[in-house]
């Protein structure tokens, strides 16, 4: 099970990486040949091809072009991209994993101290996947909108509290009824695919990747809120976190009706007793953030107005752009328009700063 979630994972993380490849505009593609590139992600290799390229760009900005803003703009694109393949990889393969492993730590009743320490910085590693991904997003952004220290950590925070119960209920669940699992999964990856397809999402550049791009969501979606349409999020995440709230307690009530009326398992009832605490914390931490920690509210509070857009005026994002108008980068445009709110006239920009044809 663990090397099928592993072939599985890193095949649509590779081929998500080599579609992108190809909807990017030549100029910033690696000078690579294109069978090679081919090649490389055929061989499990795509990601690791994307690392060393970013660093050698990385490099270059560093030492050769420092002052050579769009070299500085194309390593933000090319880390983007790695840290979203990082997050595919992160709930595709390692959080599905660290499941498994939690779930033969319970069965087992015995862990080294060694395993201990790999599932905590498992749980910090996910939640780490998503700040970075948050953060690079961001990137593309003016230096004012950029994530403060306090607001990283808040983000982080609440990330992991509401991911810490998801988890743990779910390797609860899979303890008493191993097929089971087999059974809850699909219905609730379905309802997620449902949900995704609904909100009409255009990220690839045609209709079969990007049902590909939904299906990955919807493994995100089980184990974590994220955003994938324009618009305004609160009542889509009042309904999210509603539904994943309720469906992780009928699972922790499903193992405590179910579990065995031995002993051996009754350190667990203050763990599941604190999972409840532990989620609202992080619903608390999630409307903190977005109440007076979020970077938005800080501009707002700084300038007296509202943000700024792309043209300099008073209810858009200001975004980072290319010298040369061509250079374009779909996927970022519509990720921007999903996670930050900008005006009508924003819309108009590419992420950028090209205006659409």
């Amino acid at each position: 099970l663990s090397l099928a979630l592993l072939a599985a994972a890193s095949a649509a993380a590779q081929a998500c990486s080599w579609l992108w490849l190809r909807s990017d505009p030549p100029a910033l593609r690696p000078a690579v040949p294109a069978a090679l590139l081919a090649a490389l992600h055929l061989l499990q290799l795509g990601f690791l091809f994307r690392c060393l390229h970013a660093l050698k760009v990385g490099w270059k900005v560093c030492w050769a072009k420092a002052e050579d803003e769009d070299e500085q703009r194309h390593m933000a694109f090319l880390s983007h991209d790695i840290s979203m393949l990082r997050l595919f990889e992160t709930f595709l393969e390692n959080t599905p994993q660290l499941t498994l492993l939690l779930y033969i730590t319970l069965q087992t009743n015995k862990a080294e101290l060694s395993q201990g320490l790999g599932i905590g910085t498992a749980f910090l590693c996910v939640s780490w996947s998503l700040l970075d991904y948050h953060q690079s997003l961001r990137s593309f952004l003016q230096d004012k909108y950029k994530l403060s220290l306090g607001s990283s950590i808040i983000y982080f925070l609440w990330n992991l509290f509401l991911i810490c119960p998801r988890i743990l209920v779910v390797a609860l669940f899979t303890l008493l009824w191993p097929y089971g699992v087999a059974v809850h999964f699909p219905l609730v990856w379905l309802a997620m695919f449902l949900w995704v397809s609904l909100q009409g999402t255009d990220f690839m550049e045609s209709s079969g990747p990007e049902q590909l791009y939904r299906a990955m969501v919807a493994v995100i979606l089980y184990f974590s809120w994220f955003n994938v349409a324009q618009g305004r999020t609160l009542y889509r995440s009042i309904i999210y976190h509603g539904f994943i709230l309720v469906d992780s307690t009928l699972l922790a009530l499903s193992w405590l009706w179910g579990r065995a009326p031995s002993e051996e398992h009754s350190y667990l009832l203050p763990v599941v007793s604190a999972a409840l605490p532990c989620y609202l914390l992080g619903l608390g931490l999630r409307v903190t953030y977005y109440k007076w920690l979020h970077p938005n509210m800080q501009v707002q509070q700084e300038g007296g107005c509202d943000e700024v857009d792309a043209n300099g005026g008073s209810d858009g994002l200001e975004f980072r752009s290319f010298s040369e108008p061509n250079l374009v980068n779909r996927r970022m445009q519509w990720l921007a328009q999903a996670q930050f709110p900008f005006s009508r006239s924003a819309r108009q920009l590419f992420l950028n700063g090209a205006v659409e044809s």
